[in-house]
């Protein structure tokens, strides 16, 4: 009896030991806790409004870190790929920008918006044929946006082509009727192509929506043979409202063309307007 009770006794230990041993595991092994996929995105959603946030007070840098940290939460969210694309085109990491634009184009690829910031960074990299076929893609998506067909025509402008860049700038106005940029614009490539009357129609019919610098420094230089008193006080208006126009790259960067630049200088060396032109340039931000 001794030894089968031994036996029985060894019997039970063996089966009961994984047991004892798991109950005593149990006591030792942390417990984690996993939240559920949209409280996680959800999470990620809130971070990434105040990395937006951030961004609209000008903390760029610590937009850019909690903008990273959203997405390491929610890699599958389009507005967070784009609010980090935000703050590094802010911060002029263009490059970076463009890679965040191309994961949120894999996650959202018809979103036109998209294409336009794309767009933006190119021209800014001063990749002309780059930002016109992006742009265009994003206006294949929304072709109702005149902001955007502006700046097609504004490329246009730049790659000297100003006949299709009338042709944007025409299709803009038609969606939004007193586009006064666009207007004014029309006139730039008018100028260029040395149609001087529909030139100075186009920057009247600017100055009409909104009397502001430009317009009115071009329509000047657009009359300085024409009407050189009328000239002399649009300019000296234009100066007061803007003194940036006084300077030949502020004017370049614009868009103004040569033939515009040419007689805009010489207007200025007109001795009536010496006194506006070396004003402004102490005024030049």
């Amino acid at each position: 009896m001794k030894n089968s009770l031994i036996k029985l006794l060894f019997f039970f230990s063996i089966i009961s030991g994984p047991f004892l041993y798991m109950q005593n595991s149990k006591a030792i092994v942390p417990y984690y806790f996993f939240p559920e996929s949209k409280k996680l995105k959800k999470e990620a959603m809130s971070i990434g409004k105040q990395a937006y946030q951030l961004l609209f007070f000008g903390q760029i840098q610590d937009s850019i870190n909690l903008a990273t940290l959203a997405i390491k939460i929610d890699n599958k969210n389009e507005k967070l790929w784009t609010t980090l694309a935000e703050a590094q085109i802010a911060s002029e990491l263009y490059d970076d920008a463009l890679v965040s634009l191309n994961n949120a184009q894999k996650v959202k690829p018809g979103m036109g918006e998209i294409y336009f910031a794309k767009s933006t960074i190119y021209l800014k990299q001063l990749k002309l044929k780059k930002a016109r076929i992006s742009l265009q893609a994003g206006i294949n998506i929304l072709p109702n946006n005149p902001n955007a067909i502006f700046q097609l025509g504004n490329i246009y402008l730049m790659e000297k082509n100003y006949e299709k860049a009338l042709k944007e700038f025409d299709r803009a106005i038609e969606i939004k009727k007193n586009f006064w940029q666009a207007i004014n614009n029309k006139g730039l490539a008018y100028f260029e192509l040395e149609n001087i009357n529909l030139s100075i129609m186009s920057f009247k019919k600017a100055i009409s929506l909104e009397s502001s610098a430009e317009p009115l420094l071009a329509l000047a230089a657009c009359l300085r043979t024409q009407d050189i008193n009328k000239a002399i006080l649009l300019a000296k208006k234009a100066l007061i409202q803007d003194p940036n126009y006084v300077d030949y790259e502020y004017r370049k960067e614009q868009l103004w063309g040569k033939k515009l630049q040419i007689s805009t200088e010489k207007l200025f060396e007109t001795s009536e307007l010496k006194k506006e032109v070396l004003s402004a340039k102490t005024k030049i931000k």
